[in-house]
């Protein structure tokens, strides 16, 4: 049984479980991840990176992205301020004092936001919904978020009166001032608990508003990039999109759901996006690659296609990177 939704069979839920259609399997058994951390080799993080700290302007009728750090991003575009999967807690974790934590300081200090319209909530791994930071957005600006099946349950059992919008992928959610957001496919998984594997959608976004177009990848394998190309050729090509390009090592453990920087290359070619920024890398150590290593990564996969660099860096907290 389901504990966060209940709902009919569909192309990417059996009726219990959702499921990444035509893609490899996600699961991974005690038995693989011993093989992979028994291996020992998760290259050494610095224990801290000089932070940079940014002040938003309160509005941008145009399109700017600002990194605060990992998957968490100030989206400004057309009058609209919105946050993806915000996570300013020390630790990416249910726990206060174990689980990965946090190397590179939020690239905007939660005292500077500015009024925050939208949340984009992709999946509920505890790296991206980070409920102390979600209570304190809630309490503090009263945000819409946004976010695919199942996870409003988790959400409204944790976080009383939250203003909460859920859909499926494809569905559209108007959320004023001429801003419409695209609950769109990702290849991914969920999970809060040991029980409750894939039992809540998991999900990327393209906002459409009246300064632009972004996407934001949330977490998600490459596959065979259909459903890449499906974005593009049903919502449009975006302005601006937000890509992850860490937390890829060991390929044969997460290929299926974190893309590597030279896949990440991929996607922002299927996009056609005018411009991207490289998120989800450098804040919190989940994988094996160093520290430093998809930044490097991601200018050779560059050179290689001939794209600029400047098409698409390697965003760093504190730093803000406009629309092409």
């Amino acid at each position: 049984m389901n504990r966060y939704y209940s709902g009919p069979p569909s192309d990417h839920f059996d009726g219990v479980r959702f499921f990444n259609p035509g893609h490899a399997a996600t699961d991974r058994d005690l038995r693989e991840l011993l093989r992979w951390k028994l291996l020992g080799r998760a290259a050494a993080w610095p224990n801290s990176v000089a932070p940079r700290q940014a002040v938003p302007d309160a509005r941008v009728a145009g399109v700017r992205a600002t990194v605060v750090g990992h998957a968490t991003v100030l989206i400004q575009a057309g009058g609209l301020n919105v946050l993806t999967d915000p996570v300013w807690s020390e630790r990416a974790s249910p726990l206060t004092f174990a689980g990965p934590r946090r190397v590179w300081a939020p690239g905007i200090a939660f005292e500077a936001l500015p009024p925050i319209d939208a949340v984009l909530l992709s999946h509920n791994h505890y790296d991206h919904m980070d409920m102390a930071s979600l209570r304190r957005l809630v309490t503090e600006h009263r945000p819409l978020i946004i976010t695919p099946l199942g996870n409003d349950a988790i959400l409204r059992r944790a976080i009383p009166g939250l203003r909460v919008a859920v859909g499926d992928w494809w569905d559209r959610i108007d959320i004023g001032k001429g801003g419409e957001v695209t609950i769109v496919p990702a290849y991914h998984w969920s999970a809060r608990t040991g029980r409750d594997r894939r039992m809540a959608l998991w999900c990327g976004f393209m906002l459409s508003t009246v300064g632009g177009r972004v996407h934001f990848t949330g977490d998600t394998g490459y596959g065979d990039g259909r459903i890449f190309r499906e974005m593009r050729q049903r919502i449009g090509r975006p302005d601006l999109a937000l890509i992850p390009i860490g937390a890829y090592a060991p390929r044969w453990f997460m290929s299926a759901q974190h893309t590597d920087p030279n896949e990440a290359v991929q996607i922002l070619e299927d996009l056609e996006a005018a411009r991207a920024v490289g998120i989800h890398w450098g804040v919190f150590r989940l994988t094996d690659e160093p520290r430093d290593e998809p930044p490097e990564l991601l200018l050779d996969a560059l050179a290689r296609r001939g794209i600029a660099a400047s098409l698409f860096p390697a965003g760093e907290p504190g730093l803000s990177y406009e629309a092409a």
